[in-house]
């Protein structure tokens, strides 16, 4: 089966559809969709959608970009949360998590101190719990490198990687696999394509991050779980590998950096 690591299903782009699209993913042989929360809002909406759809698991977390308005008491919250989520089969992951330095409000002083507290109080309750992370790297890699070498979590994806090959080398040694997606189906984007074809398959894993990041054959359109298959299609040309090799390694793959992940 594909398993798409990452995918914002409870996002208004898919309106009352969100358990059909996971549905006809499944359909498909999308076998696992991953929905990351964003924000102390829509934790219970993540929670609720992965309990509804045979197909999905879910992860808890602040995004970087929901950081401004958030406080220390969403921190409090998201860690009870975490606690209280211990037991349910469908929770794999802490995240969405990381920073981005991207978004220029976001690379204030002030707003990179208070991102960067945050993602090492998530990265801490990652670690008291032993769960991986799904990490936010934009524009972020070399600072979000030095955070988790210093509060280590166990393991977890850097999505939508679009960083070196020694920042890539750099998160593999730590145990985290590397985020491709629809980004990688330009041909335009050399430097993605060039990680995708080369690094190690092991490393790989797949996500749409939908309803963004998608590829180009449906660009500027909404991404969808659906388009999962044919964007492995797309890595395994670029590695020249049959499809069902890159879709057994990258299943695989995720199962290893989110061993809770549940099987249909």
């Amino acid at each position: 089966m594909w398993i798409d690591t990452h995918c914002h299903l409870d996002a208004h782009e898919f309106g009352a559809e969100s358990l059909d699209v996971a549905r006809r993913a499944g359909e498909g042989g999308v076998g696992m969709i991953v929905i990351p929360a964003v924000e102390r809002g829509n934790f219970d909406v993540v929670r609720r959608m992965a309990g509804a759809a045979p197909n999905a698991s879910y992860a808890l977390g602040i995004h970087p970009i929901y950081v401004p308005n958030a406080t220390d008491d969403d921190l409090a919250a998201l860690r009870a949360a975490v606690e209280a989520a211990m037991g349910d089969p469908n929770f794999v992951a802490i995240g969405e998590i990381g920073l981005d330095f991207f978004i220029p409000m976001l690379c204030e002083p002030a707003m990179r101190d208070k991102q960067e507290h945050f993602f090492r109080e998530q990265l801490r309750i990652a670690r008291d719990v032993g769960l991986p992370v799904l990490m936010h790297v934009r524009r972020s890699q070399d600072q979000v490198l030095k955070h988790v070498r210093q509060i280590r979590p166990a393991g977890g994806i850097a999505h939508a990687f679009n960083g070196s090959f020694q920042q890539a080398q750099v998160y593999i040694d730590l145990g985290f696999k590397l985020g491709f997606g629809g980004a990688m189906t330009f041909t335009r984007a050399l430097q993605i394509r060039r990680l995708a074809a080369t690094l190690p398959l092991a490393s790989i894993v797949l996500e749409t991050d939908a309803p963004d990041i998608s590829p180009a054959w449906i660009h500027p359109g909404r991404n969808s779980p659906e388009q999962l298959p044919a964007i492995g299609a797309v890595l395994a040309e670029l590695r020249g590998l049959t499809v069902d090799e890159v879709r057994a390694a990258t299943c695989a793959n995720a199962l290893a950096a989110l061993p809770r992940l549940p099987l249909p």
